[in-house]
């Protein structure tokens, strides 16, 4: 028997405290480390990429601040303070990140760059600053900026995190020197974003997609008629989350991102009715969040109506957000194909 639910029926709060106590790898990555990382053998900028960061985790920890007297007196330290992953969707970057945060001593933070930036929402800058500086490490997987507020807020917190002698690490799908491009006049902001670029060393990631590398293409929507009893085959004794698409899409304008992980909290799996191409970019940016939230937890899809490589507009798919929507369909895909292992019998 599945028990179900439905997400547009969810409105979960979360205190500043929870949000605090998030900071860590999602479950997908809970136990990941550079052993379980498998290196594509034609590509060796990855296993390149794995002695770089087993070199950083050894750094972390080792020196910090220092306290006035140091900054004041003595040597300067030339190395970066960060380390910086680019490289497409699905090459491991956040793999790789979460083994440098298992590996590196704490106290230590592990979260999105919505995540960082919601947090400074709820504490405030100063506050934020004072939480994170004494931590040996903070890790920003999936670092992007969308607009002129999170550049200069995330270059001042990076900033004034490595003059505390915190370590940094990133991924990203953009060059730290262009991030901004083609989603607002980023050459105002320049002075901001080559602050942030100052803060790291670049360790570019090689290589295609591996959640697509030898697998079949991704399943076929079902009809509405086909999803009680794919459902069934599925997700038997488990919890499934069971929306009208529209109806979902419309809930998640007044639950605020920094919330899709409670959202789905308990969830073992979902089921969408009627997906239909997403035509704003506001909502969409939205949708790819909560995507990010189901990947991270393995969420199995069934979903009837448009392929997810139709979810977003022909417009978007070459906007400037563009890497964020391939990232969405790649981890939708994928989802998609877990929801479908079991036929009705």
């Amino acid at each position: 028997m599945v028990q179900i639910e439905q997400l547009a029926a969810r409105t979960p709060a979360v205190s500043v405290d929870e949000l605090l106590q998030g900071f860590y790898p999602s479950p997908r990555f809970g136990q990941v480390s550079f052993a379980s990382y498998r290196p594509d053998p034609k590509q060796p900028s990855q296993a390149a990429a794995v002695r770089a960061l087993q070199g950083f985790a050894d750094g972390v920890g080792s020196a910090n601040g220092g306290g006035l007297f140091k900054k004041l007196f003595g040597k300067k330290d030339e190395s970066r303070a960060g380390i910086y992953l680019d490289g497409g969707f699905g090459v491991g970057k956040t793999h790789l990140l979460a083994s440098l945060w298992h590996a590196s001593p704490g106290p230590k933070a592990f979260g999105t760059f919505v995540e960082y930036t919601n947090l400074v929402g709820a504490l405030s800058f100063r506050k934020t600053v004072d939480a994170l500086s004494s931590y040996k490490l903070v890790c920003i997987d999936e670092f992007e900026l969308d607009d002129p507020g999170d550049t200069v807020l995330m270059s001042r917190l990076m900033r004034e995190l490595a003059d505390a002698g915190v370590k940094l690490a990133a991924t990203s799908n953009t060059l730290p020197g262009s991030l901004g491009d083609g989603r607002f006049a980023a050459v105002d902001f320049q002075r901001e974003i080559q602050v942030l670029a100052d803060q790291f060393d670049v360790i570019r990631i090689d290589g295609e997609d591996f959640r697509h590398r030898g697998l079949p293409a991704a399943p076929a929507p079902l009809k509405n008629s086909e999803l009680s009893s794919h459902m069934k085959a599925e997700f038997d004794g488990k919890t499934v989350a069971q929306d009208e698409f529209s109806t979902l899409i419309h809930h998640l304008a007044g639950v605020h991102p920094s919330r899709y992980r409670q959202l789905i909290d308990g969830i073992d799996g979902v089921v969408w009715r009627n997906v239909d191409t997403i035509t704003e970019q506001a909502v969409a940016l939205r949708f790819v969040v909560l995507a990010d939230r189901l990947y991270d937890k393995d969420v199995p899809i069934l979903a009837s109506g448009v392929p997810f490589d139709k979810l977003f507009t022909e417009e978007m798919m070459t906007g400037g957000y563009m890497k964020k929507y391939f990232r969405a369909v790649s981890r939708l895909t994928a989802l998609a194909r877990e929801g479908q292992n079991h036929e009705p019998s």
